[in-house]
């Protein structure tokens, strides 16, 4: 192991004529080490500093599923991006249940601040996300933050989608992966926000895309977003057309296509991963 600014190294593999990194490091926002995931292309360090797009996995997921699994890296190679995939949750805050639920606690955060006990300490990935880890990696390491984007799968693509909007500025480039559209209104969403953000919906409203496409927000740059139409999640927990309505309301460019005979698996990321990242290059200038 070595350590670089704060970073340990846990791993360095060659692929794709780059390198893949998994870093650890003591977060003073979750309270905990944090793990998380780099690619950086060929052309990193060589050219100056890359775009960037940070990863975020669906439920029960790590640091490592994206990277591993989504297929993403030669393309991402071809067009000089790299990749950034944070964990999922905190890790080991102690919390009495927290790896009960495969859809609550440990490796379920969704990408937003917790403000109820016993998850408040510990259940930051929102502010992690925002404010932390970009700051950290982007200094370390040869990533261009005035080109940065962000994409995510499932739970993941809800905390894309409401980054991408709350930060415009910030996130350049937007995109999902069969995304939590709505969590206000499915089950995942509101067993998640009743734990950690409490019974006040007006209080959810700041954490769910479509809310926010109601309220006013926007981003200036079309987004993407595909799901498989045999989704075994479908109906239940990602009802796309509901972002399709508040977008369309809102003004907001949407590209929201529909895939029959795809599922909700990685083989589905697998099979439209390079039409993202070519989504995120033309607005961020790479390729």
């Amino acid at each position: 192991m070595t350590q670089t600014t704060g970073l340990t190294l846990l791993e360095e593999h060659k692929t794709h004529g780059g390198r893949v990194m998994f870093y650890e490091h003591p977060s003073s926002v979750l309270g905990l080490p944090a793990r998380f995931g780099v690619f950086l292309p060929p052309s990193a360090g060589n050219a100056g500093k890359v775009p960037v797009v940070y990863a975020l996995a669906g439920l029960t997921c790590t640091q490592e599923t994206f990277l591993i699994k989504s297929g993403a890296l030669a393309e991402a190679t071809r067009l000089g991006i790299a990749l950034v995939t944070p964990d999922t949750s905190a890790r080991g805050a102690g919390i009495e249940g927290e790896a009960t639920d495969w859809d609550l606690g440990t490796g379920a955060g969704f990408y937003l601040d917790a403000t109820q006990q016993p998850w408040v300490g510990h259940y930051r990935m929102g502010s992690y996300i925002a404010q932390e880890l970009p700051l950290l990696v982007e200094a370390a390491l040869p990533l261009d933050g005035a080109r940065r984007g962000i994409m995510g799968h499932s739970m993941g693509g809800h905390g894309a989608l409401v980054h991408g909007l709350q930060a415009p500025l910030f996130w350049k480039s937007v995109s999902a992966f069969a995304p939590i559209v709505h969590p206000s209104a499915v089950p995942w969403g509101k067993k998640a926000f009743t734990a950690y953000l409490g019974t006040d919906h007006a209080a959810w409203r700041a954490h769910d895309a479509v809310c926010l496409l109601e309220d006013g927000y926007t981003h200036p740059a079309s987004i993407l977003v595909d799901t498989g139409l045999v989704d075994q999640f479908l109906q239940r927990e990602l009802q796309p057309w509901h972002l399709v309505d508040a977008a369309k309301k809102a003004g907001q460019a949407l590209i929201c296509r529909e895939h029959e005979g795809y599922d909700h698996s990685y083989w589905f990321v697998q099979s439209f991963v390079a039409d993202h990242l070519r989504h995120h290059a033309g607005v961020l200038g790479a390729g």
